[in-house]
């Protein structure tokens, strides 16, 4: 699920992995008309910043990066943007697909079936080194039914899109004529050109009293107070955006980014436009292979989860999936 695993609110055993299918076929990017720049997306002047947090071994160590400018999506991808791309092209998630017998030989095969991780909040106080105490591998669960069946999109044309694989948002990128941003890139623009600080807002969790960002209070994971007026996903463009005009680069759902997933990489990572390491290794799950994901979700509290703070990282199994994961695109064209 999104994030960052026994430091934050996922749980990527609460899903089972699946076989990869061919992405599909790429389309051109709208475009604005007359405006000569990607409809919906803002320029991200390119620059020198510094990259990373102390705070986070995995974040360190904070290292100057250069990164040539790129266009960026202003909010996450919707559901009714992605509903637009199923239509076109008849993408089938990784969460919607059959599960393969010979990939679970131990489970019978009347309860193989295809799904996603859903938060469902305990009744009481639970241990906070469990997250399988709050995240439930719920058969059915998908995009188009994100707490799993009998939920559906009604009303939530303008919430992001959860449910994605890495897989699935590298295939809406692809048709879109995008792709998906570097961590570099995504780190750069949550900045907003402005100086190093504890939020990418600034170094005040409520300036003015006012929340800035789609997290979670209350006590974590049984009781979210909603002060900030959501328990799950807010439609995009609710919050205040960065100075780049970017909305939700704090919060609301964890956003995938092209990068593996190395805790070790910022001491070896290239000064211009990097990339990312050429292969993924999590010392807590060794075996698997895992993206970058960033920027924390309505599920991130200072009692669990603080890696919706700037310069810190997340991480995902590549054909894992939960309702709080979803991204953004880019372009450098």
């Amino acid at each position: 699920m999104g994030g960052c695993q026994s430091t934050s609110e996922s749980a990527t055993n609460a899903s089972p992995g699946r076989a990869s299918e061919k992405p599909a076929d790429p389309s051109t990017i709208r475009q604005a008309a007359g405006t000569g720049h990607p409809d919906g997306m803002v320029w991200i002047p390119g620059t020198t910043f510094l990259m990373g947090a102390d705070e986070f071994p995995d974040a360190r160590p904070v290292h100057n990066v250069t990164v040539a400018g790129f266009w960026m999506d202003e909010h996450e991808v919707t559901n009714a943007e992605f509903a637009r791309f199923v239509s076109k092209t008849g993408y089938v998630t990784v969460a919607e697909r059959p599960l393969k017998p010979a990939d679970f030989p131990d489970v019978p095969v009347d309860q193989l079936v295809s799904g996603s991780a859903v938060f469902t909040p305990p009744a009481q106080a639970v241990s906070l080194t469990d997250p399988l105490q709050w995240w439930r591998y719920v058969g059915g669960a998908s995009w188009r039914h994100p707490k799993g069946p009998g939920s559906s999109l009604q009303g939530r044309d303008n919430e992001p899109v959860v449910h994605v694989s890495y897989e699935d948002a590298a295939a809406y990128a692809q048709w879109a004529g995008k792709r998906l941003p570097t961590e570099a890139e995504w780190e750069l623009a949550a900045r907003g050109g402005k100086k190093p600080s504890t939020y990418y807002w600034g170094d005040e969790l409520k300036p003015a009293g006012k929340w800035m960002a789609n997290i979670y209070q209350g006590n974590f994971p049984q009781k979210n107070t909603e002060e900030d007026g959501y328990a799950e996903a807010a439609p995009v463009k609710t919050f205040p955006p960065n100075p780049y005009g970017l909305y939700d680069m704090d919060g609301n759902v964890w956003e995938w980014c092209q990068d593996f997933y190395r805790p070790d990489y910022y001491a070896a990572s290239p000064a211009q436009n990097p990339q990312g390491p050429t292969d993924s290794y999590d010392p807590d799950e060794p075996g698997a292979i895992k993206r970058v994901q960033r920027g924390g979700s309505f599920l991130c509290s200072d009692q669990y989860c603080i890696r919706y703070k700037a310069g810190s990282r997340g991480k995902g199994e590549v054909t894992s999936g939960s309702n709080n994961l979803g991204f953004r695109c880019v372009t450098s064209r």
